[in-house]
């Protein structure tokens, strides 16, 4: 028994050894990166669809892969804007913004031009506004009269390089009003009040 000691006592040593230093390496070896649920397309999704449930699934991706925009909740009934692939984490760019109309039923977008820029530069998306016509100089009587009352602002597109153009703001109005205001855009200037 003592020279088979003798004999193996080396080898066993070495082996130890590096039982050892592979178990030290493993308790030391850092665990998975953190990872992030997003959503994903459970198969290959055409342009324009809208998206079912059975259309998306969640996989966990590493921290550091995760694209910006990437959806964490599923966007059912929500458009997409081109064809995504089987697998592909889905962002906010792969969907169509939702319409100007959202939230607006019955109406519609109606683009006017305010001829004081400075004054639209006070809206936000979501103000009432009245909307006046002044008519020409040389008309007859020279004040402005309401041409639609309390419709709300919608978009503001951005303001165009020279003030003197005015600026563009969408309302959401009805049809009679919409063509309440191009009839009157096309012979007045239009100006406007923020209402509470």
């Amino acid at each position: 028994m003592t020279g088979w000691l003798a004999r193996w006592r080396r080898p066993v040593a070495a082996l130890s050894a590096a039982v050892a230093t592979a178990l030290a390496l493993l308790a030391l070896k850092p665990g998975p990166p953190p990872s992030v649920t997003v959503v994903a397309a459970a198969r290959d999704l055409p342009g324009g669809s809208a998206l079912r449930p059975g259309d998306l699934h969640t996989i966990a991706l590493p921290a550091d892969l995760v694209p910006d925009g990437a959806l964490h909740t599923p966007a059912t009934g929500r458009l997409l804007a081109g064809p995504v692939r089987r697998g592909e984490p889905l962002t906010d760019a792969r969907l169509m913004s939702p319409g100007l109309l959202r939230g607006h039923p019955g109406t519609v977008a109606t683009p006017i031009r305010i001829a004081d820029a400075a004054a639209v530069r006070l809206l936000r998306t979501g103000d009432r506004i009245d909307v006046l016509a002044t008519p020409s100089e040389d008309a007859s009587p020279p004040w402005a009269r309401l041409i639609v009352a309390g419709v709300t602002v919608i978009a503001l597109p951005p303001p165009p390089e020279t003030s003197d153009q005015g600026a563009l703001v969408v309302v959401a109005t009805s049809s009679r009003q919409a063509s309440a205001l191009v009839a009157a855009s096309t012979r007045s200037r239009l100006s406007l009040t923020i209402v509470g």
